[in-house]
């Protein structure tokens, strides 16, 4: 009997609410709907910064859309939809300032570790 190797689709990946509970996200959501988003604020409002650091780097696997390893400043502007599908997108502005507040290294992108180190700052 010839076994069959299991590949991972994208339809395999991890939802955010198996991570956070979707009561807080939408919370969250809407604090930031109407007002500058604060990517910090916003973290420990979603119960993200009270989460180990394997689970924050989980979060970070969901968002991290293209699995390219990176948050790059494409996929930043849509952070909040990779919480729900209702997340407004991010104004070129606050897309800036998220990047420049999480990449340590300055390559333009926001690495696993980079991420997990500012949810806990």
């Amino acid at each position: 009997m010839r076994r069959r190797k299991r590949r991972i689709r994208k339809a395999d990946k991890m939802a955010m609410t198996d991570l956070l509970k979707a009561e807080e996200i939408k919370k969250a959501l809407e604090a930031f709907a109407g007002e500058t988003f604060d990517p910090k604020k916003f973290f420990e409002m979603v119960g993200m910064k009270a989460m180990s650091a394997e689970n924050v780097k989980k979060v970070f696997q969901v968002l991290d859309v293209d699995g390219s390893g990176f948050i790059e400043e494409e996929e930043l502007k849509f952070v909040l939809k990779g919480f729900s599908k209702e997340g407004r997108d991010l104004t070129d502005s606050e897309t800036t300032a998220f990047l420049k507040a999480a990449d340590k290294d300055g390559d333009g992108k926001i690495g696993i570790d980079e991420f997990e180190i500012m949810v806990h700052e």
